[in-house]
């Protein structure tokens, strides 16, 4: 503490950079301090800190972070409470620019592993990463406001969080591990019962606003159809009774605003795990869902996509399929393909998002124009197959087409927000209207070791994220905006950083997709999602899907 007082004392009123000497790790007796990179001038982007705090002193109880689903968990909370602490003593101290600002991860309504904060899983030891602004009076350094921050501000918001005695949470930290108990049971339960997915009676599915995942208020509580309410047992909430979907392809049906895309968008979000408070805590989807849906305009390099598309007019070989400018069907086609090869068994598909070609093609249509003059072979031509030959399921949202009654194995229908299931009725009345598809003999096959080559690496690599939109590399835009289940632009700053170790490890080199994607998940679960970085630390990423990363990589390669 002495060192970096008289430090602070022998730079203060010296131009900015005199800060960079700051560098380094500093003892506070309860924790150490480590300040890794510091900013250019007060304008620029904060400078970059953490703090450990070691096992004996942290005292968390062992078994809140001996195992991965329950440290993830308890990361997650105490970010929460360091983040609460550290935005009240922003811009306590002042100055120019940035001064002052003291900030660290805010984490959204889903449970995952973030950089900012890191619980070791044999010490104990407790990192939290964070930024601040050090404070300037024009160009020049403030030294007595940054003491301000770090010695008077700094000190409770670290030892209210990260120090177990001090914590004044400890019930609904308590619950919260209790809850990912649950979930992570409840996963394994569905997946043993042949689901696809559960909703938990009285869940809350739809959400605040557009731009706000917090549950809404007021809202009518999910209760399950009696044909399709199931029962579980937890090992903390007890027995909990909801809606089964069973693999295969379901169809979510009913009139406009009645809530069916609320609930394919529930289950897209399940996929992870939610907080306590969130109203989806006990709705769990298939881990490897991935949300498909038509991308006009997105790049497609050397795809086989001969499943859906083939015998195209200008002879362009569809089982090495490439363009820049992908039309509706063809994007939707090769998403399909990738989701696949990246290993989903569960698609989840809106009719409102999917281009219509790609889906369905009517009898009328058929006799117009012949099916050896249409390239496309729709959807509904190969969702039975891919379940019954490769186990992928499918929940489809319909509104306007009746065509996959006819295929479904479950009809759930949405009426003022409630389920009912009329598999029976549907099956009934489509029988009235036989859909004539012409089966072929296709075998499904997909190509797991399809091989693509990443640019070689620069010496220098410049990412701008843009919120879940997705990232500028150097100068190539990577447009990843219909990627659903991206979260925020923690987890996007993450997919980026994926692509740059890849290329800095792979690039020039042609490897399969599979190969990078598994290099990725390996890396982040024996070494975390701090692994990512090549230099020094980031403090604010979330750990990424194997999907999304697969979709950034095949949007990258050309």
């Amino acid at each position: 503490m002495n060192k970096l007082k008289n430090e602070l004392k022998r730079i203060d009123h010296k131009g900015y950079p005199a800060y960079k000497d700051l560098k380094g790790s500093y003892d506070f007796v309860k924790y150490t301090l480590n300040i890794e990179h510091v900013q250019g001038d007060p304008f620029a982007s904060p400078s970059a800190l953490s703090v450990r705090i070691k096992g004996k002193t942290a005292d968390f109880p062992k078994n809140y972070y001996d195992v991965y689903h329950r440290r993830i968990a308890l990361e997650d909370f105490i970010l929460r409470k360091f983040s609460r602490e550290v935005s009240k003593i922003s811009f306590k101290a002042k100055g120019s620019g940035k001064s002052g600002m003291v900030s660290a991860s805010q984490p959204g309504q889903e449970i995952m592993e973030r950089s900012a904060c890191h619980v070791d899983e044999k010490t104990g030891d407790v990192l939290f990463r964070f930024v601040v602004g050090f404070p300037a009076r024009g160009r020049s350094i403030d030294a007595g406001e940054l003491e301000k921050i770090l010695f008077g501000l700094l000190p409770k918001a670290v030892e209210s969080s990260g120090i177990f005695k001090l914590f004044a949470d400890k019930e609904k930290l308590k619950d919260q591990i209790e809850l990912v108990d649950d979930q992570r049971v409840l996963r394994e339960l569905t997946k043993e019962n042949n689901f696809a997915a559960f909703v938990a009676d009285g869940s809350i599915l739809p959400r605040e606003s557009g731009v706000s995942e917090k549950p809404m208020k007021n809202a009518v509580l999910f209760k399950s159809p009696e044909s399709m309410s199931v029962t579980f047992e937890l090992p903390h909430k007890g027995k909990i009774t909801g809606m089964g979907i069973k693999k295969g392809i379901t169809l979510i049906v009913g009139g406009g605003y009645h809530g069916k895309s609320t609930l394919l968008q529930t289950l897209e979000k399940a996929v992870y795990s939610h907080i306590v408070g969130d109203g989806r805590e006990y709705v769990v989807t298939d881990e490897t869902g991935v949300k498909l849906r038509a991308e006009d305009g997105r790049s497609v390099a050397n795809e086989d996509i001969s499943l859906f598309i083939r015998n195209l007019p200008n002879g362009k070989d569809t089982e090495k399929f490439s363009t820049f400018d992908a039309s509706g069907s063809t994007s939707q086609a090769a998403n399909t393909i990738e989701a696949l090869e990246a290993g989903s068994k569960l698609l989840l598909i809106d009719e409102d998002t999917s281009a219509t070609n790609f889906m369905i093609r009517d009898e009328l249509m058929e006799r117009v124009i012949s099916a050896d003059d249409e390239p496309i072979v729709p959807f509904i031509k190969r969702a039975v197959p891919l379940y019954r030959e490769k186990g992928v399921s499918t929940i489809l949202v319909a509104g306007s087409c009746g065509a996959f009654f006819h295929v479904a194995d479950t009809v759930i229908q949405m009426e003022k927000y409630v389920p009912k299931e009329i598999t029976e009725r549907a099956k009934k009345m489509a029988a009235e209207y036989p859909l004539k598809i012409k089966a072929d003999d296709t075998k499904i096959k997909i190509d797991e070791n399809r091989r693509v080559k990443l640019p070689k690496a620069d010496d220098r690599t410049k990412i701008k994220v843009m919120g879940t939109d997705g990232f500028l590399y150097n100068k190539t835009n990577v447009d990843l905006r219909y990627l659903e289940q991206i979260t925020d632009a923690e987890q996007m700053l993450a997919i980026s950083k994926t692509l740059e170790y890849l290329i800095r490890k792979y690039g020039g080199k042609e490897i399969s997709i599979k190969t990078l994607i598994d290099d990725v998940q390996n890396l982040i679960e024996t070494k975390g999602v701090s692994a990512l970085t090549s230099r020094g630390s980031v403090p604010n990423m979330s750990k990424p899907r194997r999907f999304e990363v697969a979709g950034c990589l095949n949007r990258f390669v050309k």
